[in-house]
């Protein structure tokens, strides 16, 4: 009924969407998503990072929910499924709900629902439900990151002359503490919350001996890349500490980390970045105890 003057066109379309289905077929949702994120519009971009590194949460989760985990709006999550070659968003759940008992098949499985599964009883309460994913969530982070990931960043941290952190909102709250946990090892950082005055000031007086570590959580904050960017320009050494695997601050880091924030509430689990911030420290601390032995006790005795 359709066909008429656009006929020929409207069969095109057909058959690429088809072609597109079959290609995303042979590989997984996240792998697909993955190949085609440059493509996608900004807030695409939230989506597709989401449904990536919250796998278990999207596969059973309808739009309107994604969509909010995700910072954006239902429409936005049609429009990816639609992006994808997918009719609408219950394909694209579909595929996603299949990766995912691939993984838990295979043993890969990730969220808040295995965490919990393997801490408590089947039948878990909501409280059990976020304590096994802070659990879950922890291991995870544990088991992406490398060794040489690690040691690269605690020497940064413990040999730059300068250390400035950067975290915005929520972040701010966990650049503080890392900033309080390298002062107790007498290493002075400073901390980037806003895009006040003197806060550009500390930025502007990046140079080769400084060191930044950005802290971000989904989309990163306008005043994180400006910090990035300018970084590099300064040829400041960085790390980025981030949830997002597709994160943009990729592009501008030296050195990354990742850590997991799945959760079944209403907000991500910071478990695993503390835990993240507190093995950091531990590690600068773990390259000289004998000098910051005495020290430390001398603040525990405070």
């Amino acid at each position: 009924m359709l066909e008429g003057k656009d006929g020929g066109g409207a069969k095109k379309a057909a058959v690429a969407r088809t072609a597109t289905k079959a290609q995303s077929a042979r590989k997984s949702l996240s792998d697909y998503i993955t190949e085609r994120f440059d493509d996608f519009s900004r807030s695409q971009k939230d989506v597709a990072r989401y449904i990536v590194d919250h796998l278990d949460e999207a596969a059973f989760q309808t739009a309107e929910e994604l969509a909010r985990r995700a910072n954006t709006s239902s429409s936005t999550v049609v429009r990816f499924s639609q992006a994808l070659g997918f009719d609408g968003y219950p394909e694209l759940q579909q595929a996603a709900i299949e990766e995912y008992r691939h993984k838990v098949a295979e043993g890969e499985g990730n969220g808040n629902g295995g965490g919990a599964a393997a801490l408590f009883n089947f039948d878990h309460s909501e409280f059990e439900a976020s304590l096994g994913a802070d659990y879950s969530n922890i291991e995870e982070t544990a088991r992406s990151l490398t060794r040489e990931q690690v040691e690269a960043s605690v020497s940064a941290l413990a040999t730059s002359r300068r250390v400035l952190i950067v975290g915005v909102e929520q972040m701010a709250f966990f650049a503080s503490y890392l900033r309080h946990l390298l002062g107790l090892l007498d290493i002075r950082a400073e901390i980037v919350s806003s895009p006040s005055q003197d806060n550009i000031q500390k930025l502007s007086r990046m140079d080769e001996e400084t060191l930044l570590v950005a802290l971000t959580a989904g989309r990163a904050h306008p005043l994180i890349l400006r910090a990035l960017k300018l970084a590099r320009h300064r040829r400041a050494r960085t790390i980025s500490i981030t949830d997002a695997s597709l994160s943009d601050v990729a592009e501008h880091s030296e050195l990354m980390l990742y850590y997991s924030s799945n959760g079944p509430s209403y907000i991500r689990s910071n478990a695993a970045l503390m835990g993240l911030v507190q093995a950091l420290a531990h590690g600068v601390y773990s390259r000289d105890e004998a000098a910051h032995r005495d020290r430390i006790r001398a603040f525990k005795l405070k």
